[in-house]
């Protein structure tokens, strides 16, 4: 018998939130890694210091490219339940490394490897792993949690304003994370004194809540959501559906022939180039201002960015009547704006605010991306998630400029890029063409 979904129940959606704010919180402590690492592992590097740091969100965003295909095709084979479930046990092996990263550094600091004339420790490598194993986790979460969350019933809800809802409580724990990694994990530290084994409490206990939070997810109930995949005839009793025969029967079309899905998916790739690019290098601009004799506090402007995405989230899920389209193009325009006086100025806390307008434009992105696609939904979620790469590449790709030009000021160029292609995504992409 084919197990349905009480509409009046928000318990899978209320679980699905709770584990997309532990992505949200884990991902900004990888990216927030970057600045004190860079002291703790890199002190004995010169040359390549800024590329080297870049690398930690280059691995994170690695394991999206990598495996976020793949997940898709899992959850068309096995389902929302058993996929969310590996999709944590990486979590927690990844939290392993981050650990013995720490105590690598601890016991056998002076291990390692010189490139060119600087010197990288083990510990630097290990910790390299760990995240590019944090960034395949979060991507197997999200090719999850995105289809889930916009075809889930909830009454009186539009699929753009679930996403917004539930990416609003993401970002609380991007909100958090940054003083979480200043307050907690390098508490009472100055940040050119900070030391790889302070980070072996923390990463622990945070590899133990997670354990625990995947076993009582096992013992959760979490319906199959009918008619978002393809192969449903392997999945037990979670919750089974069974296609019709005219689906069965029908020819199976390629993802990559619905217009509207592929470039939603080299719009998200520029997206999140720009959405890490800003909340990560931000940081390393700061800092090196600092040196410079200007008072800014990289941890406040980090908060302030990811802060921007929880207000703009909530107060867009609260909005049923804005189509996501116009939604995109408004908050593109304002964020180009923002960015080319920032720059332009050099000032951070104008780069900070851009969070804000961000904060609405993956949802909406998502939500046009796999409009109309049905059974192939979660398929697509899959696809989608590839384009989170770009998280990877743009950010490398300013610590490359960085290291090259000398400054950080006019690397800003390259998110600025980036918010260009996510304005023609919303005027043109996001047809449904098929090609």
């Amino acid at each position: 018998m084919k197990q349905s979904i009480t509409l009046r129940s928000a318990g899978p959606f209320l679980l699905l939130t709770f584990i997309y704010f532990i992505v949200g919180f884990l991902t900004t402590v990888n990216g927030q890694c970057q600045g004190p690492l860079k002291i703790a592992f890199l002190s004995e590097v010169t040359t390549t210091k800024n590329s080297l740091a870049t690398l930690i969100s280059f691995a994170f965003f690695l394991g999206y490219l990598l495996n976020s295909a793949k997940t898709g095709r899992l959850l068309n084979k096995v389902g929302y339940k058993k996929t969310l479930i590996r999709s944590m046990l990486v979590m927690v092996l990844g939290l392993a490394f981050y650990l013995a990263s720490a105590l690598i550094a601890e016991y056998w600091g002076g291990a390692g490897v010189h490139i060119s004339q600087d010197f990288v420790p083990f510990g630097y490598f290990i910790f390299l792993f760990g995240s590019y194993l944090m960034g395949t986790s979060a991507a197997m979460l999200q090719v999850v949690i995105n289809p889930y969350i916009a075809a889930y019933p909830l009454p009186g809800t539009q699929p753009v304003q679930r996403m917004n809802f539930t990416c609003a409580v993401n970002s609380f724990g991007t909100t958090i994370a940054p003083f979480f990694v200043t307050g907690v994990m390098f508490a009472g530290v100055s940040l050119d004194s900070v030391s790889a084994d302070q980070l072996t409490i923390p990463f622990l206990v945070m590899m133990l809540i997670i354990a625990f939070t995947t076993w009582s997810t096992s013992k959760a109930n979490l319906p199959d959501i009918e008619g978002t995949r393809e192969e449903t005839q392997d999945v037990e009793s979670e919750g089974k559906t069974t296609p019709s025969d005219d689906s069965r029967n029908a020819k199976k079309r390629s993802i990559w022939s619905f217009r509207h899905l592929k470039y939603g998916v080299i719009t998200i790739f520029f997206y999140v180039g720009t959405e890490v690019g800003i909340g990560n290098n931000m940081n390393l601009h700061a800092m090196d201002l600092m040196g410079h004799g200007y008072d800014l506090s990289p941890a406040l402007l980090a908060t302030l960015y990811w802060g921007g995405f929880m207000i703009g989230r909530m107060v867009s899920a609260g909005l049923k009547n804005v189509a996501p389209r116009p939604m995109l193009i408004a908050v593109t325009v304002a964020a180009i704006v923002l960015m080319a006086i920032s720059m332009l100025t050099e000032n951070l806390w104008l780069m900070a605010v851009v969070g804000l307008f961000h904060s609405v434009m993956w949802s909406c992105i998502f939500t046009l991306a796999v409009d109309g696609l049905k059974e192939y939904t979660s398929k697509a979620s899959g696809v989608f998630m590839m384009g989170v790469f770009g998280g990877a590449v743009f950010p490398v790709l300013q610590g490359l400029l960085a290291d090259y030009i000398g400054s950080w000021q006019f690397t800003w160029l390259v998110p600025l890029f980036c918010e260009f292609v996510i304005l023609w995504y919303g005027l043109v992409g996001y047809k449904k063409q098929e090609v």
